[in-house]
């Protein structure tokens, strides 16, 4: 009775005041020890048995090695029992051998336990299943169908958990038509109403697609368990009906109410998206309010559920609060960094199982090595590829393959082929890796060289080979020699089907300069879906054609397709580009409003559009916690304080960034060079710039180059420009020689400008900015027939200046004006309003600096052209249209004029509006009469 009840002091209290103890006492007292889960006092137990001389029955004997297999940690006790099974003749004890059966199984030594089945005297239906049952668990389902042949070939019939688990295996080999052989042997035996039989009956047709049949089998069971329900459940998730199984799970509170870690772990498991992150958050409260939120396994399908929805916040949370972690949710948390791009804390993560001891295994080092891919990581990934050989994992797969694509994502190809030559056996992921690599290097011939050798190999090409060498086409020439040829052979495979290979296409077109393929394909598609929507959108996008990505996501969303991560990525940038506020504000809006608020690449997009169109306090709104941004957020940052004249802002958020142990790389220091350069910091801007090799590693490329030039330009100094031109690490280019001709036409230097004007021109004959600037450095200092010459040589070789052009966006609509433009319907009353806005602010104090006016007229007719600049029309139309008190915006494609940006600031001033002007470098944000870039641009 003690033992029944699991009070083993008291059971053994007794058991050691018994004068006479007989067979039925000694296996009541081991059955209560393996009951209650004291199997080291079992072994303890048997142990005095045997030094008390009392011969174990083969009853006693199985009760023991249950405890061995149960323990997970007693190998080698079970091992020492299987020993003393052949010594005293107990393997003929069919019970006996079924559980040795078993404990080999739960081990995973299928070949120790084939070899005793083989020795075993006697078999009976439970020792057949055992051994099923070793295969099955270890991944063989297989062998789990041959023993079952080899069953009814023996004439052994079978019991109901024999059907059970060879259904089971029937649905791992997705094998529909065995199954319904199995079902019929299942009919025959009479064992159909068997709850245990038609568990695994649900199961199998789940996942076979079957749903229909699922259900038609949990509808028509007499008797329900807990099994049933969850088994019914598992089958809606597996088919992605994640509002079927939540139904079903209602019902099962309503009419069973006796839920498990598995139902919820299968719940949680249907609710890994977006979409359907609200019913995740309500289990998750289901799970703490059952008091479940300890178990191990609840807490590792939470920790994938909110990763996989892209909630990385909740996932740390759950991780962070788990009072017991396996090496599944260690593994997890690790790959949840990766996936969304934090590969210094997915090492962090590694670095601190190694150190607390905890048992890593492949699935760990895949990771860990994924985390690596980071160009960056170089120290990493030879540290972490070193633990890979100590640990003896180089030569599995898995990690083979890992390792060939950390490599060659991280562009380091001779290590990735190194690699891949030496790994004993490569499959299709080891090829696709390399080639992959090859084609993100773009090294086209290597890419399309491996892919002859890989079927060479017999290795069969994939969907996702296809792709990568598609994706290593990057010209018209590709196009020709490569991209079209593979075209057609991926028709004669008959791969054109497949979305993936389709948007591939749609890619490999946009890149090689064919638009026209692109939507020729595209409309093609029968069935469009996100994927097929998102590459034709890339597509445009690729070719700067920002209106049509606006307007194929819209067309996208009414097509009811809805839009992921990567559309309203794109769709935002577009709204960057074209610095559309409206249209980025009501992208941003669905996003959130769809619960993608959190997504990097949404967060990191909708903070560039807001700088781009000018609006700093939502990009401060949007930004993520310091310590939840990516590099990529800060770059963001800084680069939206440089555009908006908020230098020293730039300067501290960089300091930010380093303190938050974020490394810069080459676009966070031209957004911290190029905010020097345009606020007149040149101490800083060259100390910056000598710090990048010395402390970050960064060599500095021309872009880094051409900001030193602007500003040293910008300060006056010339000669240093001139000098740190002939001295640059890397050849000057037409943006070296544009910058400092820029900066010889503010100071009027006309050697310094002739020069750079002849190095631009032996760049490019045609490149009209060398002609202008040159002519305009000539115009500031008098040579008004240096300007007359140059003008006509534009002239005789068909070179045209880029006309300046401003526009506003109001109520949906944009109006353009150039200079002295005169078809607007509104030109009336727009130099009417000029004249106004001329008579306040000269009442003001305004003077013309007719210097602006790159003309050999005299002083009125100058200033008549200033007043004819296009940003002057622009906005005094804004005013005329534009609510009072409302902030008006303009924007220009050409460096807004000096006594444009006077007029700017009187007319703030006076009108006591704020007034955001938008040319190609910068923004100024004009209010009280001042503005942002005080004056230095």
């Amino acid at each position: 009775m003690y033992c029944k009840f699991g009070d083993l002091g008291r059971a053994h209290y007794l058991f050691d005041k018994m004068f006479e103890r007989n067979e039925v006492s000694c296996n009541t007292m081991m059955s209560g020890f393996v009951r209650v889960g004291l199997y080291r006092q079992a072994m303890v137990f048997f142990r005095e048995m045997l030094d008390s001389s009392v011969r174990p029955t083969g009853f006693l004997i199985a009760s023991l090695i249950t405890a061995c297999d149960r323990s997970a940690c007693m190998v080698n006790e079970g091992i020492q029992v299987h020993g003393f099974v052949v010594k005293v003749g107990h393997l003929g004890d069919v019970f006996v051998g079924t559980s040795l059966l078993h404990f080999y199984g739960a081990y995973g030594a299928i070949l120790d336990a084939q070899k005793l089945f083989e020795e075993m005297p006697e078999k009976n239906v439970v020792s057949w299943t055992s051994l099923m049952v070793s295969y099955s668990d270890n991944g063989d389902p297989k062998a789990v169908i041959d023993l079952y042949q080899h069953m009814r070939n023996d004439k052994i019939s079978c019991n109901q958990n024999t059907f059970a688990i060879m259904i089971a295996a029937c649905g791992s080999l997705e094998d529909e038509l065995l199954g319904c052989q199995v079902l019929g042997h299942v009919v025959k035996s009479g064992l159909e109403n068997d709850v245990s039989v038609a568990n695994s009956l649900i199961s199998m047709f789940g996942s076979l697609g079957n749903l229909e049949d699922a259900c038609y089998i949990f509808d028509h069971m007499g008797e329900r368990d807990t099994i049933s329900w969850n088994s019914i459940i598992s089958a809606n998730v597996r088919n992605a009906f994640c509002r079927e199984s939540l139904q079903h799970f209602d019902r099962m509170r309503r009419c069973h109410n006796q839920l498990n870690a598995t139902t919820l772990s299968s719940l949680l498991t249907a609710c890994s998206s977006v979409d359907n992150l609200k019913w995740g958050r309500g289990i998750h409260s289901i799970t703490v309010r059952l008091g479940l939120d300890s178990n191990v396994c609840v807490n590792n399908s939470l920790l994938g559920m909110y990763s996989e929805a892209g909630s990385i916040e909740d996932a740390e949370f759950v991780f962070q609060e788990m009072p017991e972690r396996d090496s599944i949710s260690w593994n997890s948390m690790i790959a949840s960094y990766v996936q969304h791009g934090r590969s210094l804390a997915a090492l962090e993560i590694f670095t601190e199982m190694l150190k607390m001891g905890k048992m890593v295994n492949y699935v760990t080092f895949t990771s860990a090595l994924a985390a690596c891919s980071n160009p960056e990581f170089l120290r990493e990934r030879k540290i972490v590829h070193a633990l890979v050989i100590l640990m003896g994992l180089h030569e599995k797969l898995i990690v083979g393959n890992a390792l060939v694509s950390m490599y060659a994502k991280s562009g380091m190809m001779v290590e990735a082929k190194r690699v891949f030559k030496i790994l004993p056996r490569r499959d299709e992921v080891t090829w696709n890796a390399l080639i992959g690599g090859y084609a993100e290097s773009e090294e086209l011939n290597d890419a399309v060289k491996a892919f002859q050798l890989m079927r060479e190999e017999g290795i069969p090409a994939n969907y996702i080979t296809l792709a990568n060498v598609l994706g290593a086409c990057w010209t018209p020439d590709n196009l020709l020699a490569h991209g079209m040829p593979i075209h057609a052979r991926i028709i004669s495979t008959g791969f054109e089907s497949n979305d993936y290979v389709r948007n591939s296409l749609i890619m490999m077109y946009a890149k090689c300069g064919d638009l026209h393929a692109c939507n020729y394909i595209f409309e093609g598609l029968v069935d469009k879906n996100s994927a097929s929507w998102n590459a034709i959108i890339s597509a445009n996008a690729h070719h700067d054609h920002g209106e049509e990505v606006l307007k194929l996501t819209v067309k996208m969303r009414r097509t009811g397709i809805d839009l992921d991560q990567f559309s309203f990525s794109q769709g935002l940038t577009a709204a960057a580009k074209l610095a559309v506020l409206e249209e980025g504000k009501q992208l941003h809006g669905l996003a959130v409003k769809l619960g993608f608020e959190s997504d990097p690449f949404v967060t990191n997009a909708a903070m560039d559009m807001y700088g781009k169109c000018g609006e700093m306090d939502d990009v401060l709104r949007v930004l993520p916690q310091p310590f939840h941004r990516s590099r990529l957020s800060w770059n963001i940052l800084i680069s939206a304080f440089a555009r908006h004249g908020l230098f020293h802002k730039a300067g501290e958020t960089f300091h930010q960034m380093l303190k938050a142990g974020v490394k810069p790389d080459r676009v966070t220091l031209v957004s911290l060079l190029s905010a020097c350069s345009h606020g007149g910091l040149v101490d800083e801007g060259l100390a910056y710039y000598a710090s990048m090799t010395e402390e970050f590693g960064i060599l500095a490329g021309v872009e880094h180059c051409v900001c030193i030039i602007d500003l040293l330009g910008r300060s006056g100094r010339l000669a240093e420009a001139e000098t740190f031109i002939n001295e640059m690490p890397v050849p000057p280019n037409h943006l070296v020689w544009r910058s400092l001709l820029s900066a010889c036409k503010i100071h009027g230097n006309l050697e310094l400008g002739q020069k750079a004007a002849q190095h631009l021109l032996e760049l490019d004959p045609s490149d009209d900015s060398a002609y202008v600037l040159y002519s305009n450095v000539c115009a500031t200092t008098g040579r008004w027939k240096d300007v007359e010459v140059i003008r006509r040589q534009m002239g005789s070789q068909n070179i045209k200046k880029q006309p300046a052009c401003s526009w506003v966006k109001l109520k949906n609509e944009v109006s353009s004006f150039g200079m002295g433009e005169q078809t607007h319907p509104q030109t009336l009353e727009i130099y009417a309003k000029l004249g106004e806005l001329k008579k306040m602010i000269k009442e003001a104090g305004y003077i013309p600096d007719t210097s602006y006016a790159l003309h050999d007229t005299d002083e009125e007719q100058k200033e008549h052209d200033l007043w004819n600049h296009s940003e002057r029309l622009a906005l005094a139309f804004a005013l005329i249209n534009s609510p009072e008190g409302s902030i008006v915006r303009i924007f220009k494609n050409l460096r807004v004029c000096g006594d444009c940006h006077s007029f700017y600031k009187f007319v703030s001033g006076i009108i006591n509006r704020r007034i955001i002007l938008r040319d190609p470098y910068r923004f100024h944000h004009f209010s009280d009469g001042k503005c942002s870039c005080a004056d230095y641009w």
